[in-house]
């Protein structure tokens, strides 16, 4: 595929973290609760579809350091069949990773029929932390988007469908969410010199993100900014999202039951199939 086929696919109306300035937010936790009920049963059916129909997809998680991206992915796998998906953090390349093309470690990764693979983080990393920290040269991240537009368009010309998340928070709401991992015992293991080093250079990351979602917001593959600044709404949200895009053009009611096994029920259980 020509970068011209590519660029014909980019939508017009790519997210901006210039545009948010709404936090909403769930305060009721009565409420968070039963939405939190109901978009993950909501999403188990959506599970089973996928498995019945031999269906596969690839959901990409990315955001800022302190973003909620982990409680969010544990409130998506809470309710699923853990048979029906993967979930791969993704860190620095391994040694046996070093050296090859930064997308092989993403291929040998993808879903098996029925299954979801879920990325937290991916390799949008080349155009975010490998462009700002410099491991990878400018024309190594600017080709990426291209590459990456490719590797994509692969994907969906595979039957495999791609949705990608962004958390977005504010910079005093991350700032607040360090201070409680630097004071909470538990939680200390989660801030990183990184997270830190990361921090200092926010502004440049906001231009890199922004450059991301105009060049990789595609038809076939665009962006869903999920604004975090209130946990509760962002995990709803998440559900919500996920549910939504990975219904598009499925089938999701049960298929219908098989005579055999009514007949087979009825004959050696002697248990009847009640008909609705």
């Amino acid at each position: 595929m020509s970068q011209i086929d590519i660029d014909n696919q980019q939508t017009t109306q790519s997210p901006s973290l210039k545009h948010i300035n709404e936090y909403p937010a769930i305060d009721n936790k009565k409420a968070y609760k039963q939405a939190l009920k109901y978009w993950q049963n909501e999403l188990l059916h959506v599970q089973q579809a996928y498995y019945h129909q031999g269906q596969r997809a690839v959901i990409v998680f990315e955001g800022w350091d302190a973003a909620g991206k982990g409680g969010a992915i544990r409130r998506v796998t809470e309710k699923l069949d853990p048979r029906g998906y993967q979930v791969y953090p993704i860190a620095a390349p391994r040694d046996d990773e070093q050296g090859r093309h930064y997308l092989y470690r993403f291929f040998n990764k993808l879903p098996k029929q029925g299954t979801l693979t879920i990325f937290d983080r991916s390799y949008y990393g080349r155009v975010l932390v490998e462009r700002i920290e410099g491991y990878a040269s400018d024309a190594q991240w600017q080709r990426a988007y291209r590459e990456i537009n490719e590797f994509e368009q692969l994907l969906l010309d595979d039957n495999i469908k791609v949705i990608k998340l962004f958390l977005h928070i504010s910079s005093d709401e991350q700032l607040k969410r360090f201070s409680e991992r630097l004071n909470n015992p538990y939680k200390r293991w989660k801030l990183t010199e990184e997270d830190i080093r990361n921090r200092n250079k926010r502004t440049e990351y906001e231009a890199a993100i922004d450059d991301m979602f105009v060049k990789t917001h595609t038809s076939g593959a665009p962006w869903s900014v999920i604004v975090g600044d209130h946990k509760w709404f962002a995990r709803v949200e998440v559900l919500k999202a996920l549910t939504k895009a990975l219904s598009k053009g499925m089938q999701i009611e049960p298929p219908p039951i098989n005579a055999n096994i009514v007949a087979l029920a009825e004959q050696q259980l002697g248990i009847k199939h009640k008909r609705t």
